[in-house]
């Protein structure tokens, strides 16, 4: 895609926190503290750019709704409307229980509380953060829980 094409919903819903937020990998420098301010900046751009887009969405999806919206004579065609409707606000619920999420993630990096799990307090690893920035467990931490979430189900 050219750069100055823009971006469709559809573009941006394939694409990574990263991509979205139009940045690089993080490539830490030798010696340099987990969670410094270069990092958190890099998150909360990561952060910031994802929870717009998801924000835009929402806005598109309403003005979609409202322009789209036909009383059509025939049952079937006013059904497959409410059905493809009834779809989109499903997944525009589950984004808005992730702008939540990522709003708390924001005020963790503005606390000095982010990047570090939230069961045994160890580093989340700038890797696995830019894969999941709203991450708030280690991989171990995330691994036991899912076993005892299986163990539960039976």
């Amino acid at each position: 895609m050219a750069a100055k094409e823009k971006k469709t919903g559809s573009d941006l819903e394939s694409m990574g926190p990263l991509a979205i937020a139009g940045v690089k990998p993080y490539e830490p420098k030798p010696g340099e503290e987990y969670m410094n301010e270069a990092q958190k900046e890099h998150f909360r751009k990561i952060l910031t750019a994802w929870r717009d887009q998801l924000r835009a969405e929402v806005d598109r999806t309403v003005g979609h709704m409202k322009n789209e919206a036909a009383n059509f004579p025939d049952p079937l065609d006013r059904a497959s409307q409410e059905e493809e409707f009834a779809l989109e606000l499903r997944t525009r619920d589950r984004e808005r229980k992730l702008i939540k999420k990522i709003e708390k993630t924001l005020a963790k990096i503005d606390k000095d509380e982010f990047g570090y799990c939230e069961q045994c307090g160890e580093e989340i690893g700038i890797k696995r953060l830019e894969a999941r920035p709203t991450a708030d467990l280690c991989v171990d931490c995330k691994a036991l829980a899912e076993i005892k979430e299986k163990q539960l189900e039976g």
